[in-house]
């Protein structure tokens, strides 16, 4: 699958080079393209089956308006969260997540919340395997068929895809990544540290 990645940085590098190894074709999209694998953010868009946001949450709307037309239709992953500058958690509401918002904003678009529990340090082919587990991948979404995509190209990735609903579930993600943040940064717990779920039996 032809995937384009929205936003060059640690996170969409690591993701990037995670799906290329699990068959896929990246494309890298930038507003400011530096180096001969990035393209500008329309280009990439155009050129993707399957679009990934991974800027900053502060910046996702302004970056996706622009593309407006070129989303209709096709899958967009989330993998933002809500912080401000000191990584400390932005609160949108009891009722409300960056995927929610993202997806009122661009109804066109097929929004599936995914990857924003996992660190970019977690996100090595090495530290996705726990064991004998590897670390989950939960995946929302109010389109069914677009969270089996996600959770096919998840797989490939190296990870434990796991559906968690509707994407009203990326409240609760998103809170789980808060919560990652705290105990990495604010507790000194490093950015090794991941989500395993494990199902009963």
């Amino acid at each position: 699958m032809r995937i384009g990645i929205l936003g060059a940085g640690a996170v969409g590098q690591s993701l990037g080079k995670l799906l290329a190894g699990g068959g896929h074709s990246i494309v890298y999209g930038a507003r400011t393209p530096k180096t001969g694998d990035q393209a500008s953010l329309a280009e990439a868009v155009a050129q993707a089956e399957l679009v990934l946001l991974a800027v900053p949450f502060d910046q996702a709307l302004g970056a996706l308006t622009p593309l407006r037309d070129k989303l209709a239709g096709k899958i967009l992953v989330d993998a933002t969260n809500p912080l401000g500058a000191d990584w400390a958690p932005l609160l949108l509401g009891e009722e409300a997540s960056a995927a929610e918002t993202i997806q009122r904003a661009f109804p066109e678009a097929r929004v599936v919340k995914a990857f924003n529990t996992v660190f970019a340090d977690v996100m090595t082919p090495e530290r996705l395997q726990r064991g004998p587990a590897k670390v989950t991948a939960f995946v929302a979404s109010d389109d069914r068929d677009a969270a089996g995509t996600v959770e096919r190209i998840a797989a490939d990735a190296g990870f434990d895809p796991l559906y968690a609903g509707p994407l009203s579930s990326a409240r609760w993600l998103e809170a789980m990544a808060h919560l990652n943040i705290r105990l990495a940064v604010q507790l000194g717990g490093g950015t090794g540290g991941a989500f395993l779920y494990s199902r009963a039996a």
